[in-house]
């Protein structure tokens, strides 16, 4: 009888440790926290809704992230781009909306992917027929070592929205101009 009692004990015991390890693992901060960046030029606004991942020591480029493949552009969901009115992005006019921001990138160059699609989880069901827009960056150093994925929205003294996007040591940015 005591064998039992002692069974039971240690069934609870362990059942118990692994609950409150579960409740440390769902309370701690998310490893990849949802960010907003957002900014208005005149009556212009631009938001970028995404899950912000971190280096965390891992060779990003190339590896975590492969070159020439369609990419989420930061962890979970995929990012969102949203837009309040028609603008121009490359030459090329992109209505207002909310768009899935996928990139493909590449040693040297990025096509960033604006997707009518634009709640879905990571590209799993990315769909090119979709696109609403694709435009070409460059890419270059980022002015310091970013250890946790970032987009910027900022404007310069043109009215021209500059949306940045930095992580590990690159950078690749894209101007947003409202259509005329």
């Amino acid at each position: 009888m005591k064998s039992l009692s002692f069974t039971k004990f240690l069934f609870a015991a362990i059942l118990m440790i692994g609950l409150a390890f579960t409740a440390e693992a769902q309370t701690g901060k998310p490893k990849s926290p949802p960010v907003t960046a957002s900014h208005s030029v005149g009556d212009l606004t631009i938001a970028i809704n995404y899950n912000a991942p971190s280096v965390r020591g891992r060779e990003v480029w190339g590896s975590l992230v492969p070159n020439g493949k369609v990419w989420r552009t930061g962890a979970n969901s995929a990012t969102t781009f949203s837009i309040n009115k028609d603008v121009m992005i490359g030459g090329e006019k992109l209505s207002a909306g909310k768009y899935a921001l996928f990139t493909i990138p590449g040693d040297g160059e990025w096509t960033i992917i604006f997707n009518k699609e634009a709640d879905q989880w990571g590209a799993y069901s990315y769909d090119k027929g979709k696109d609403a827009l694709r435009i070409t960056t460059k890419t270059g150093k980022a002015p310091e070592f970013i250890e946790q994925m970032t987009f910027q929205v900022s404007d310069n003294d043109e009215n021209i929205g500059i949306v940045s996007f930095m992580w590990e040591n690159l950078k690749t940015s894209f101007d947003v101009k409202a259509a005329k």
